[in-house]
C-alpha cells in the first residue's frame, strides 16, 4: 500500500477545478445550498469532479484551526521590526506561543514562532502575506502544524 503524502502548494498552482471544489465545499458547508447538485452547478464543476476530488483538498485553514503552525523566517536587524512581526500576528488574532531568535548575523537574524490558530484568526495565507509586506522580512515558510 502506497503511503500517503502530503503537500502544500500555493494557491497560484492549483488547477481551477480544485479551487471550485473547494468553493463548492464552502458553499454546502455554509449552507448557501443544500445538495452537492446545486454547488456544482454554482462553481460550473460536474459533480463527477467534485466527488473525485472532495476529500483530498482543502484550505489550508481547515486542517489547522486550534492547532499551532511553526513558522520560521529571516529578517533585518532592525528596532521596532520584531515588534512590528507580532503586533501583526496580534492584529490576526492568533496567539503567540513561542518565540525564537538567534543572535543576529551580518544584520539578519532568524525567527522561529510558534503561532496557534484559533476558530477567530484571519486566514493563513492573508497572515504570512500581511507578514510578507512588512519591510525587513526577508522570506516566511511553514515548517509545520501540531
Amino acid at each position: 500500500m502506497e503511503e500517503e503524502k502530503y503537500y502544500i502548494v500555493k494557491k497560484k498552482a492549483l488547477p481551477e477545478v480544485l479551487l471550485k471544489v473547494v468553493e463548492a465545499k464552502r458553499l454546502l458547508d455554509s449552507e448557501r445550498v443544500l445538495t452537492i447538485q446545486e454547488a456544482t452547478d454554482a462553481v460550473e464543476i460536474s459533480r463527477s469532479s467534485f466527488y473525485k476530488y472532495k476529500d483530498d483538498i482543502f484550505p489550508f485553514h481547515e486542517n489547522n484551526r486550534g492547532k499551532t503552525i511553526n513558522l520560521m523566517m529571516q529578517m533585518d536587524d532592525i528596532p521596532g521590526l520584531l515588534s512590528n512581526v507580532l503586533n501583526s500576528i496580534a492584529r490576526a488574532n492568533a496567539n503567540i506561543l513561542t518565540i525564537h531568535q538567534s543572535i543576529p548575523i551580518g544584520g539578519i537574524a532568524s525567527l522561529t514562532l510558534g503561532v496557534e490558530i484559533l476558530p477567530q484568526t484571519m486566514e493563513i495565507d492573508q497572515l504570512i502575506g500581511t507578514m510578507e509586506e512588512i519591510e525587513g522580512i526577508h522570506y516566511i515558510k511553514i515548517l509545520g502544524r501540531e
